[in-house]
């Protein structure tokens, strides 16, 4: 039975008043109707080493495939949904956290997610795996040498970071703490695009995500 509050007069830390509902059409039927297996694709890196552009040319074979996907990009999400968060410790935590939520629904609607966000800390990651399950979450290590991801600084970052504009800046004075054991390792230094992006495409087949 679930439980009606009148959310006027409710307290919305209350959660012990709130339940989940279990609709009729589920997450197996919906998976089932797009002929894909739901997951997340967690691309991690550094500024410039290249998720966006791998996660975009990926989300771009997966389209002409015809799966149903949605790419979550770390600029995107500031412009709405974490755009009441800076870039301290605790409000990177927390986008990573609301992220992490936003995807879960997604991958519950049938949808292979594809995010692109530096998410620093192991920890942070490990969250949002425990989240969705391990056979759900596909941590993506996009590597390359900080000094080709300075070299690349498509946004002009660690020009700013160098000259002390910007601070908190992950590989400058913020650390970033690599995957030690992630489902996939990207070369993005030194191989083309198109090599990594064939590479997830086989992962996902072999996984059973896609035909």
């Amino acid at each position: 039975m679930t439980t009606t509050i009148n959310e006027s007069s409710a307290d919305p830390t209350a959660t012990e008043n709130i339940v989940w509902h279990q609709h009729t059409v589920d997450k197996a039927a919906r998976a089932a109707n797009k002929q894909q297996q739901p997951c997340v694709l967690w691309f991690t890196g550094l500024s410039g080493s290249g998720k966006s552009t791998v996660a975009g040319a990926l989300e771009n074979e997966l389209h002409k495939a015809g799966y149903h996907t949605y790419l979550l990009d770390g600029d995107n999400v500031r412009f709405g949904l974490c755009g009441d968060l800076g870039f301290s410790d605790d409000d990177r935590k927390e986008n990573i956290r609301r992220v992490g939520e936003v995807a879960k629904l997604m991958v519950d609607a049938g949808v292979i997610v594809l995010t692109a966000f530096i998410s620093p800390h192991r920890q942070e990651r490990e969250l949002v795996r425990a989240l969705l399950g391990d056979s759900e979450f596909i941590e993506i290590h996009v590597d390359a040498d900080l000094a080709i991801c300075e070299q690349r600084d498509p946004k002009g970052l660690y020009k700013k970071a160098r000259a002390g504009e910007i601070k908190n800046f992950t590989g400058i004075d913020a650390v970033y703490e690599a995957p030690t054991k992630p489902e996939l390792y990207l070369d993005n230094g030194n191989n083309p695009v198109s090599t990594s992006v064939q590479q997830i495409m086989t992962y996902l087949s072999q996984q059973g995500h896609i035909k």
